[in-house]
């Protein structure tokens, strides 16, 4: 995360990729990452949340409103500028770590 860490974890990755669109609550963050992910990471509740507190505290998201829905509070997240340029970054660091096994594999056929 900012602060000198060496790259998101795939979680929190897809989290932020989950918010570029817009303001999000957290059910919905949870079907986005499903569907980003074509079902291949599903988050449990506490993984999200703890997540979502993580990315609050570090800056790259940020609380935009809350509701009450059927007696229950309703956050809804947003990246900050530095979230969404992180996860940008995040994007092409993996694309260029990718591309050292994609190239040689290409060059050894």
């Amino acid at each position: 995360m900012p602060k000198g860490a060496p790259g998101l974890s795939e979680q929190a990755y897809f989290v932020l990729a989950a918010l570029l669109d817009g303001p999000l609550h957290g059910h919905a963050i949870l079907k986005r990452v499903v569907d980003l992910t074509d079902g291949r990471i599903t988050l449990p509740v506490g993984t999200l949340y703890g997540a979502l507190d993580r990315l609050a505290a570090n800056g790259v998201i940020e609380v935009e409103q809350e509701e009450v829905v059927n007696g229950r509070k309703r956050r809804y997240f947003r990246l900050t500028d530095e979230g969404r340029i992180m996860v940008h970054a995040e994007a092409r660091r993996m694309q260029q770590a990718a591309s050292v096994v994609t190239r040689r594999a290409l060059g050894a056929t």
